[in-house]
């Protein structure tokens, strides 16, 4: 099939979009593939919902290949299903919620789980029934508070969402291989670089939990992996290599100092160490200090009066070293809300003096306080007095002060120690690109799935969750395969196998363009032809790079030869081949 570019709805742009940040969101929009209708929200073009159908394709190919069966269930859903399962309250602001007009409470999906459990009860009875995976490939919809780099991060976008039946423990484990290793058919078919993480589980609940994280430079997410293993995770899952406890007996008494102006853990270290205070015969660093960050804490849901529960102050304790990582406490506080104190609570709270906030007066006044897993029994710390200008020096874990549990909200860092004992960590950037859960009952419980097993006797079967973003896909693989003249697409996806291009107003020239798309065409290689008249070589070479193809075929001075030029775009090599063999090399290449 030929598709003309003097005919293609199709305008390309020489400048980036004003509020684009990231290469896929720049140039999907310059290259005319998709264009904003409102923050998040995003058209698909005619030559962008091709690659993203392409897209589908492999997702839908794999799917059915693991004996998937594919459905579709509506994007506006009511509210009783996720109100069993807790979720209506659960995901917060980030749910599109709306009233019809007899004031019934309705929302635009985010992902279905409780669906497809509501439809397995509705249609199945036996454990003849099982294993079954279901699947669909359909549009979501979450309220992102800040929507940015494009289709990366939109409000509404395609996902493939997946789950599997099982009656034991044994089926689920299967179902979840099976999806892993249809996962990585699909991002190696689209050749996307890529590493499988260990990952929370969030609101989806469940245990485990994996995710496929594509290499980017201005990936959103911070993913680990160990310099001499094959061990990988997402930051919010890393576990903390826990250090031995130290004896308490022997330690000296925790002692107060004046600390004048030093409410900052670097103003604390300078003082220390302008006053002698050693530690284990050594100058004070800033991992000798105790951090107490001051948080608030939400529970979802309503309390026994059916009031919204208030946030309730939380200390966190993190070596003075590391910051907090906001994504990691969230994670291990989910699915609460959390968020820093403000000034006004500090002001409503007179024993939390800000820059001197301790451990003994969080607990003094009934504030619960969490620990990052290295404050173990008997470490001694430098931390806040709870008083301006003060700080004790000395203070022991276990003794002086005894968290009320521990928590994963300190930072990694590069060159911690790897969880699986092999190495250390080093630091990357990724998008998230798929997750796969094994949720187990949490979802069949909620709606009751019952079925008969083998025995006769009521069973709940057990439940696996598997998504992968499809049209996040379209911006990754912008993202890793462009450079700095436009788009690069894999033949995998891309809109057209070969863009040939009129380079030459000589009539010879344009007749032999079309009779070399036409025999491309007539070989099973969708082409788009550069016929524009009115339009000059120079821009159609830009156009041409912009867009993408895998290759570029220019016919134009070099005709009156028998030549024409080849210009591979995933390569960047160009030859000149003979015009009589084109069809043939071209095909080699395409191959």
């Amino acid at each position: 099939m030929i598709t003309r570019m003097s005919h293609l709805f199709l305008r390309t742009l020489r400048d980036d979009p004003a509020d684009a940040e990231v290469p896929s969101h720049k140039l999907l929009v310059r290259a005319g593939y998709v264009r904003r209708v409102a923050p998040g929200v995003y058209s698909w073009l005619p030559l962008g919902l091709k690659v993203l159908r392409r897209v589908e394709d492999v997702v839908r190919k794999e799917m059915n290949a693991i004996g998937g069966q594919e459905l579709m269930f509506p994007a506006l859903l009511p509210r009783e299903p996720y109100q069993t399962t807790g979720r209506w309250a659960e995901y917060g602001d980030a749910l599109f919620r709306l009233k019809d007009r007899k004031n019934g409470d309705y929302l635009l999906g985010p992902t279905h789980e409780e669906m497809f459990a509501s439809i397995v009860k509705s249609e199945f009875s036996s454990y003849k029934d099982f294993p079954v995976t279901l699947y669909q490939i359909q549009t979501k919809y979450r309220d992102e508070e800040r929507p940015r780099a494009g289709i990366l991060r939109g409000r509404e976008f395609v996902m493939k969402d997946s789950y599997s039946f099982d009656m034991d423990d044994s089926g689920l484990e299967q179902s979840y291989q099976a999806h892993r290793r249809a996962y990585q058919q699909i991002f190696n078919t689209l050749g996307i670089e890529y590493a499988i993480c260990y990952a929370t589980s969030g609101a989806m609940g469940g245990s485990a939990s994996e995710e496929f994280l594509a290499v980017a430079e201005h990936g959103e997410d911070t993913f680990v992996r160990s310099t001499s293993s094959d061990y990988a995770a997402n930051v919010e899952a890393v576990v903390t290599v826990v250090p031995e406890k130290q004896p308490i007996d022997g330690q000296p008494e925790a002692k107060e100092y004046e600390t004048p102006d030093s409410e900052t853990i670097t103003a604390l270290v300078d003082w220390a160490n302008s006053e002698g205070v050693q530690i284990d015969g050594r100058a004070v660093e800033a991992a000798d200090t105790l951090k107490c960050i001051v948080v608030k804490v939400t529970k979802p849901g309503v309390d026994k009066d059916g009031m919204a529960y208030a946030p309730e102050l939380t200390g966190v304790l993190v070596p003075g070293n590391r910051e907090v990582d906001m994504k990691r406490l969230e994670a291990s506080l989910e699915p609460a809300a959390v968020e820093l104190a403000s000034e006004e609570d500090f002001k409503n709270n007179p024993f939390l003096v800000k820059g001197y906030v301790g451990p003994r007066g969080l607990a003094a006044n009934g504030v619960r306080v969490l620990a990052d897993p290295r404050v173990v029994e008997g470490t001694a710390w430098i931390t806040g007095a709870d008083a301006k200008n003060r700080h004790v020096v000395g203070l022991v874990a276990g003794r002086d002060f005894t968290p009320d549990g521990y928590i994963e909200a300190a930072e990694v860092l590069e060159g911690d120690p790897s969880p699986d004992g092999e190495g250390t960590l080093t630091l990357a950037r990724g998008i998230e690109i798929g997750h796969i859960f094994q949720l187990g009952r949490k979802y069949t419980e909620a709606f009751d799935l019952q079925i008969l097993d083998e025995s006769g006797k009521r069973a709940v079967p057990t439940m696996g969750s598997y998504g992968v973003g499809v049209s996040r896909l379209v911006a990754v693989i912008a993202e890793q395969m462009h450079d700095e003249k436009g788009l690069r697409w894999p033949l995998s996806v891309a809109p057209f196998g070969a863009h040939v291009v009129i380079a030459n107003k000589d009539a010879a020239a344009g007749e032999a363009a079309e009779k070399l798309a036409a025999a491309l065409s007539e070989d099973h290689v969708e082409v788009l032809l550069d016929d524009r008249p009115k339009v000059s070589p120079g821009v159609k070479f830009k156009d041409a790079e912009l867009l993408g193809m895998p290759l570029v075929i220019v016919v134009g001075r070099g005709f009156a030869d028998g030549k024409v030029e080849l210009r591979n775009r995933l390569t960047g090599e160009i030859e000149e081949i003979d015009y009589e063999s084109a069809v043939a090399t071209i095909k080699a290449a395409l191959n």
